[in-house]
């Protein structure tokens, strides 16, 4: 099959089997395409052909940002892995051999960040529930099994791990009974989020049977649905052969009182260029359904304020809420994409700044850490030190949620763990208030560990 010929609905995927091919339209040397085919062994690749063919400006390569999105780069890993790992691939070593060096390399870049799989992962009395994370008391996220690919993945993803092939990194289920009965057991969960993976990757049948049994839930006030496909894949709400069905299921849970949270994705301005998207954000807003916006910070692709800027414009004119503004998570290739928290502040603070008070809905930089959503609000002078000033958006305490604290200036620092209190011997999530491995009892019950 050729690059141009299309698959199934229309939408035609590419994998690192493609890579190599993908690669010489990039006009790399056979070196160069065996060293990044080196990377892809170690961090999934997958794309498709309307990223490829309406997003990428391939006479800007390796610097577009939209390729930097989708495409490994060689030096997302450290020189002496790659190195390794194109050994074996020059040498056509066992697939067997190979799997086993990309996996040693997995290891050391922590996939599975803020306590995901121990800390979050509740509890049935001593069993616990796959697929399913309950972090914050009136949050819970569902991996639904079907939905734990994406139309194309990103580089960046804090969530790679999902798509590597190996069983005891993943996240994912298929029974929505049990998380019916787990929601009944637990009142104060008001807010289900259905992510991935890619929610839309399903088909309308698929997400009707995950989606319709929280309807009849009184104590749900929203169903969130967490997808990039907006950018990588539009057609999904017009062009698709289900699209009216998965509008019309977007209708329905908005019909049934509850707010329907469209949490789009979108990474760099670019992705909302091409018409297919307009109308699609269109053919969602029509259903009442509500499309929020948010991507991390990534270096090399979005790190300037007018990026963002224009993003949130844009958003805004298209009718979509800007949400977050992340940093880019503690796992995967974060060495390479993470930008410096006092640079992320300045990057955030010169972007608001440029835009109205309807774009001012968007919320960061905000790293989603294991104790909860740590927001960076501003860099002072105190006492005459110099400090960030941080407060908890969300958090697994809720009584620190809105608190102010301080940290030691520190223009290197790039995440939470990088920080040093000021003004106290510990940050107010350390004091004891914070028990991660003590279960949280709610009137609804235990919630073993969130």
């Amino acid at each position: 099959m050729t690059l141009t010929q299309a698959g199934t609905r229309g939408f035609r995927a590419y994998t690192a089997k493609h890579l190599d091919e993908l690669l010489r339209r990039a006009g790399y040397d056979t070196e160069a395409r065996l060293r990044i085919r080196a990377v892809a062994s170690v961090l999934p690749f997958r794309t498709n052909q309307y990223v490829v063919d309406e997003l990428i400006d391939w006479s800007d390569i390796p610097g577009d940002p939209i390729y930097r999105l989708v495409f490994p780069q060689e030096d997302m890993l450290p020189e002496s892995d790659v190195s390794a790992i194109a050994a074996l691939l020059r040498s056509d070593a066992p697939a067997a051999e190979i799997q086993a060096a990309a996996n040693k390399v997995r290891m050391t870049l922590n996939p599975h960040p803020a306590g995901q799989m121990e800390l979050n992962m509740p509890r049935v009395g001593k069993e616990p529930m796959p697929g399913v994370q309950h972090k914050y008391p009136e949050t819970v996220l569902f991996f639904p099994k079907q939905g734990q690919t994406c139309h194309a993945y990103c580089t960046y993803c804090f969530r790679w791990a999902q798509f590597v092939g190996e069983p005891d990194l993943k996240m994912a289920s298929d029974d929505v009974q049990g998380l019916v009965r787990y929601l009944r057991e637990h009142p104060q969960v008001t807010s289900v989020l259905i992510t991935g993976g890619d929610p839309m990757i399903m088909s309308a049948p698929v997400l009707r049977r995950y989606v319709e049994p929280l309807l009849a839930l009184d104590q749900l006030e929203s169903i969130r649905i967490g997808t990039k496909s907006l950018a990588y894949w539009p057609g999904r709400f017009v062009t698709d052969p289900d699209a009216a069905d998965v509008l019309r299921l977007f209708s329905t849970v908005v019909e049934s009182g509850k707010n329907l949270a469209f949490m789009a994705h979108f990474s760099h301005p670019r992705e909302m260029e091409p018409e297919l998207v307009q109308t699609a954000v269109r053919a969602i807003r029509d259903t009442g359904a509500v499309i929020r916006t948010q991507a991390p910070l990534i270096r090399t692709v979005n790190d300037r304020p007018e990026v963002w800027e224009r993003m949130w414009r844009t958003q805004h004119a298209l009718g979509m809420v800007p949400y977050y503004m992340f940093v880019e998570r503690d796992t995967g290739p974060r060495d390479y994409f993470a930008v410096p928290l006092a640079r992320a502040y300045e990057i955030f603070r010169d972007a608001y700044a440029r835009v109205s008070g309807l774009c001012r809905t968007v919320r960061g930089p905000s790293m989603s850490s294991t104790p909860g959503k740590v927001c960076v609000d501003g860099i002072a002078e105190v006492a005459g030190r110099r400090v960030f000033v941080l407060h908890l958006i969300q958090a697994r305490d809720p009584s620190l949620v809105g608190r102010p604290f301080f940290a030691e200036y520190d223009p290197s620092a790039v995440w939470l763990d990088d920080l040093r209190p000021a003004f106290a011997d510990r940050f107010p999530f350390e004091t004891g208030a914070l028990d991660a491995a003590r279960p949280l009892v709610t009137p609804g019950g235990p919630l073993g560990r969130l």
